[in-house]
Parts: structure tokens; sequence; C-alpha cells
């Protein structure tokens, strides 16, 4: 009877992976190559176009060169797949038997984490739900994670209003209780994540459990309560955060392997109520703020405004942060008229503007790799743009010096400088300043850092003179001038003789490979040489990664700092953004006023005057409150209401946007393109624009349309 292929070490090993995460594909480390089996690579090779073959009669094969495992990681995640990671954690040449593995990463939509599987300007964030009460619109706590960056917010909502949180966060992954006897999310959880377009991942009910999800959270922060974090012990987001604190251990730090923890996890933070402006998924993306309706493309879009072509956010982590400031504008007069001195004052002093983005430039993803280090995912560059970022810290301070308004951001900065500084200088004093991708072959830690490394180094430099004297030696010693000694990894230190010369080979050298015009030989004393360089080669890599590792170590120690430094550099680069265009085009700081009011003289759409220039002809809104105990006194006669009307192209929904888009930049502290603006701070924004169906939940264009404006009739 013929073996079972699936009954082998190597597969049985493969086979408890797999049980281990279900729902996961899994990429399994064998030598050069990161295999996939039986149906993972069947499904896999029709999905991003593997080529399929066998491992042996009966259990298919499909796999991927381990240099490029995160391109084809991507293509798998684009294509739908959730991955597991497994990799050899022992020396094959230790191994008696079957080599070690590990599961050392998970991939899935929410937990996107190295540079290569994200864009600079995309925030990757994870939302975990869990319902206080039944009904559509039963009272929902939740929890959003960035796992990149440890940003850890919780809030409460009511259930018919999740799907809109969710679309403002941008979440990629939504976490829910499994319920017994259903196949997939429950109704209200597949709502939600169809108006964000997340993913949905089930997870074990008894994680939910008030009990068990209080304790996950206090070991993690090793706490005794939570009251620190300003959550009560009924706080309804509780369960929430729990089960996503659990998922993330699950995923990100599987077997701990390489040291990975979870330490640049922020504690939770509950955003206060009425903070910012609520703007609905369907109103995002009617208002294309970040992204055009039609291609779906940021060009086009309110945020492609400051981010495509010449972008004017100098670091990934400012255009996050401007994302977030359009997506999510303020609600209160007060901060937004702080946001706002922020800005005029770079508008309206260049000097101070050219010196803080001179030292904005070059500053790279801090949040990110703060991360990749907590979670032993760093690499040499990651390291090396780390401590080329901070040592900007003290110039970045000494831009914004005699800025009232930006006082705050120069103090923190300078005590931020203290701590991280002393990393910031070892790894500039410790690394080259073109570090390779990996440490494979090393290649980080300059020359005379460290004695034992050098010492390594020295035998491998010396190498080349030393062949090329044995050289000279053989040829003159046995008149063979054709002689030539080479390397090469598959057979290491050789003597190559042309075929005619090979003839006349003395005994002393030992055939070691047959060519078609040549033969190669090895001496004892090229072997003793050999194995001294080759030792030496090791040494010196071993003794790299021991330096990295450490310096990973410290780094890590100071992660909180360098959270705090990265939210700093990225709020002051997302400000300097929206002033430099607001110089560049004009646009007028705008008035914020306590009163309900709203008016614009001479307003333009902020994306369509870029396209149409001086052809977009600018227009006008004065309107007042409707409640007259909230008008001031010049409001009685100004009209509450405006009813546009007009032909098909006369620009109704271009006037319709543009008003929402100047409310929108404004309560984000912006300056906007009008020659003036007042007004008093929204609470919501509401758009319908455009005509869409739902065809495959059986609505046509009219109910959409219906469907869509008593949304807005009932909440505002």
């Amino acid at each position: 009877m013929a073996k079972d292929p699936r009954d082998t070490p190597a597969m049985r090993q493969f086979y408890a992976f797999k049980r281990a995460h279900p729902g996961c594909v899994l990429l399994f480390r064998m030598g050069d190559f990161y295999e996939l089996f039986d149906t993972d690579a069947v499904e896999v090779s029709k999905a991003i176009g593997l080529t399929l073959t066998q491992r042996s009669a009966g259990m298919p094969m499909a796999g991927v060169p381990h240099h490029q495992k995160d391109i084809y990681i991507r293509k798998l995640i684009d294509a739908g797949f959730r991955v597991a990671v497994a990799d050899q954690v022992q020396d094959p040449k230790e191994a008696k038997g079957v080599v070690d593995r590990a599961v050392t990463q998970v991939i899935t939509p929410g937990t996107l984490i190295d540079d290569s599987l994200i864009d600079d300007e995309a925030s990757i964030r994870l939302a975990s739900i869990a319902f206080a009460g039944s009904g559509d619109d039963g009272l929902c706590g939740v929890a959003i994670i960035d796992p990149g960056t440890g940003d850890f917010e919780v809030f409460d909502c009511a259930g018919d209003r999740l799907g809109d949180e969710l679309a403002r966060r941008g979440v990629r992954e939504l976490l829910y209780a499994e319920v017994d006897g259903i196949d997939g999310p429950p109704p209200r959880v597949a709502r939600a994540a169809s108006a964000c377009g997340s993913a949905t991942t089930p997870r074990p009910g008894w994680q939910f459990r008030r009990d068990e999800a209080f304790e996950a959270i206090k070991a993690h922060y090793k706490v005794n309560t939570l009251a620190g974090f300003g959550l009560a012990d009924d706080d309804p987001a509780i369960p929430a955060c729990g089960a996503a604190i659990a998922y993330l251990t699950e995923t990100q730090t599987p077997d701990r392997q390489g040291g990975a923890t979870l330490a640049h996890l922020a504690p939770p933070r509950r955003e206060p109520a009425g903070e910012h402006c609520l703007i609905d998924a369907i109103s995002l993306r009617a208002l294309e703020v970040e992204q055009t309706i039609r291609g779906g493309s940021l060009a086009g879009s309110l945020l492609g405004v400051f981010l495509t072509g010449s972008s004017l956010c100098r670091t990934p982590m400012g255009k996050r942060t401007l994302r977030e400031w359009l997506k999510r504008p303020l609600a209160v007069a007060e901060r937004v008229r702080e946001r706002q001195a922020k800005v005029g004052t770079l508008v309206s002093d260049r000097r101070v503007a050219a010196e803080l983005g001179e030292a904005l430039d070059g500053v790279q993803d801090v949040a990110r790799i703060a991360g990749r280090l907590a979670l032993g995912r760093a690499t040499p560059r990651d390291l090396v743009g780390l401590g080329t970022s901070l040592v900007r810290a003290e110039a970045i301070g000494a831009a914004i010096e005699h800025t009232p308004p930006l006082e705050a951001e120069r103090r923190a900065l300078l005590e931020l400088a203290e701590k991280i500084g002393p990393v910031a200088e070892r790894i500039e004093r410790s690394c080259v300043e073109s570090p390779p991708a990996h440490l494979r072959e090393g290649g980080l830690i300059r020359e005379g850092v460290d004695a034992g490394l050098d010492e390594a180094r020295s035998l491998q430099h010396d190498a080349g003179a030393w062949l090329a004297e044995y050289q000279q030696k053989l040829i003159e010693e046995f008149d063979l001038p054709s002689l030539k000694v080479g390397y090469n990894k598959a057979f290491g230190y050789y003597i190559e003789l042309p075929a005619a010369q090979a003839r006349r080979a003395p005994d002393r050298l030992t055939r070691k490979q047959t060519l078609k015009n040549a033969e190669r030989y090895i001496t004892p004393e090229l072997k003793e040489f050999e194995d001294k360089v080759l030792t030496a080669e090791a040494r010196a890599i071993e003794r790299e990664q021991a330096l990295f590792a450490s310096m990973c170590e410290e780094a890590s120690k100071v992660v909180r700092e360098l959270t705090a430094f990265a939210e700093t550099a990225a709020a002051l680069d997302a400000a300097l953004a929206l002033a430099d265009h607001a110089d560049r085009h004009g646009w007028a700081r705008p008035e914020i006023l306590e009163v309900d009011t709203l008016s614009i003289i001479d307003g333009r759409h902020p994306v369509l005057e870029q396209s149409m220039g001086r052809n977009f002809v600018p227009n006008s809104v004065d309107l007042a409150v409707g409640d007259a105990s909230r008008k001031s006194a010049n409001d009685a006669s100004r009209a509450t209401l405006a009813l546009i009307t007009g032909p098909n192209m006369a620009g109704k929904s271009t006037f319709i946007r543009q008003t929402a888009l100047l409310v929108l930049l404004a309560q984000a502290g912006s300056f906007v393109p009008a020659s003036a603006m007042s007004l008093g701070v929204r609470d919501r924004i509401f758009t319908r624009v455009g005509a869409d169906d739902a065809l495959h939940q059986g609505q046509s264009t009219f109910m959409v349309e219906m469907t869509e404006t008593a949304n807005i009739l009932n909440h505002a």
C-alpha cells in the first residue's frame, strides 16, 4: 500500500500549523522557498498564477522564493486570502530529523505591518465590536487599533451608526463574536462591514465576555484597574478591547518568535463625545473626500489636492494625519481655532514654514518603525531610518522657536530629544548611511565600531591579496601560465586549469570538478584558507546581527517616546501642508463664530479650481440657523434654507459639494478657497448627490435615493 504523502514529519508539522490557524493559507519555509501544499497550493495557484507542481504523488505544491515573500503576500492579501508564515527557527545543519519551525507571522487585512504591504498615506485599522443591546439600534462598544502604530481608540455608538463610524476611521477588518448556528456574520455586523468595506473575522465568543476581556487588558498593560485609562469597569467597550488584544497577541506574536511583543500598543483612549463633526459613509463618498466616485483614485479627491503630484506632506505620518483631519473635522470651536492658529502662523511667517519644512524633510515613518521594532520585524533600513529621523528632533523644535501657537509642540520635542537622543546617536555612529535590506550578508555596521567584527572582516579583506599571491606562486612553481584561483558559492575556492594544461597538473592538485573545457582542483593550503575565511565571514555576519539586535532592543525601550515624536512631527507636517497650499493658492482664513451662521463670499471648489483655474466661477452662500433664539442680531432677515434649481449640467451638485467641502476644510483647521468665510461649527455634514443603485440588494436608483434621504432626515 502506497504511503500517505500527508503522513511525513514535515507534512505533520505543516498540518499542525494549519489546524492552529484555520482560515489561513500557510507559507511553509523549506530551504530557499516558501511552499504551499494541498488545497492551499491549488487555490493560490489559481488566484495569483503560481505554477502548480507535486511534492509527491497526490500532494499538490506551489512555491515562492524566500526573498520575494513580501511581494507574494501582498498579492495574496489583495486576492482576499489570510496568510500564516511558518519559518525555520533552527539551523538545518543542527537538526536531527525535521527542522524546527514556528508560525512567526499571521497577516490579515487589518494587520498589515510591513512597509512592502502598505501605502504611506493609508492607515490600516482593525476594529472589534461588542453589542450591549438587541436590535439594530442597540448600543455597541467599539475598539479600533492601528497595529502598525499602536494607536488605540474606544467609543460606543448606536448600532445603526456603526457603519458610518467605522467608515470614517478607515477600518479594514472587523472582529465579532461568532454565533452558534449562524454561518457568517450576523445581519447587523454584515451591514456595518458593507458600509465601511471591511473584511469580517469571527472570534470565539468567550473572548468577548466582560471578565475575560477585563483580565486580558489588565494582563497586557500590567495594571490592576482601568481607571487610569479613563475606563469604568462597566464601560461598554471593554469586551471589544479585550477581544482585540487577544487577536493581535495571537496573530502578531505567535510563539513570541524573535522577542515579538505588543509593547507599542498605546493604552485605550476614549474619544470625548462631540469632539468631531460626523460625516456618514454616504457623504464621505459623495463628497469625494479621499477618493473619486468613478475610478476610486486619490487624484481628483479633496485629499488629492494636498497629496497628489508634488505632495505637500514631507512625511508618511503627516499624510495619514492630514487624511484623518479631513475625514474627521473638529466640532469644538476652541479646538478649531487652536489648529487654525497653527496653520495661520505658518501661512503668515514663511521663514518659519521654510525652516520647519527643511527640518521635516527626511523624517521617515517613525510610527510604523516603532511598531516593527516592538514586533521584532525591523530591518536594517528601518533602524537607520529611525536614527536619521530622531536626530532631527532638536532641529524641528528650533525651527518653531518663538512661535507661540506651536510652543507646546516645541517643548514636547525638546523633552523627547533627551530620551531618544542617545538611541539616535548610537545608530548614527554605528551604522552606514546606505544600509542593506537584510543582514544575510552583513554590511550594516561601520568599520571601527566593534573590535571582533573588524578582526573577522580583516580576514575577508585580506583574502584577495592572499589569493593573488597564491595564484602567482602556483603559476611560477608549476609553469602553468593559465592557472586561475577562483570562488563560487556552490564549490567554494578552487584552482582552474584549461584542458590543455590540465594534463600537466601536478599530484599536489586534487581534482574537484570537471567542466567542458577545464578542470578544477583543490590543494591542502587552499582548503585550509577556505575554512579560515568562510568561518570569518560567518563570524562577521553573526556579530553584525548581534549588534543590530542590541540597537533594536535599546530603541524598543523608548517605544512610547518614539510614538510621541511621530505624533508631534505628523501634526506639524499636516499643518504645514495646509499652510503651504493656502499660501500658494490665496486661500482665506475662515472666521469661527459662536452663533449658527454660514457665510461664504466668492467660494471656489477646492478640487476644480486646480484643474480649471480662472475658468471656475466663484459662488457665495449666506445662511442663518432657523431657530430665532440662536440667531445673531444681524441674522433676522437671512435665509435659513437654500433650494438650488436649474437644468442638467448647470452646476447644482458642484455648488452643494463645494459648500460642504468648505465647511469641512474650515473645521479641519484649514484655510478655504474663498474671498471670506464665517461660520458656526457644525456637528454633522450630510450630502445626497448623484444617481446610484444597489441591485444586488434589490434596491433601484429611486429606492437608494429615498433611503439615503430618509437617513439624513432621521439624523439631522
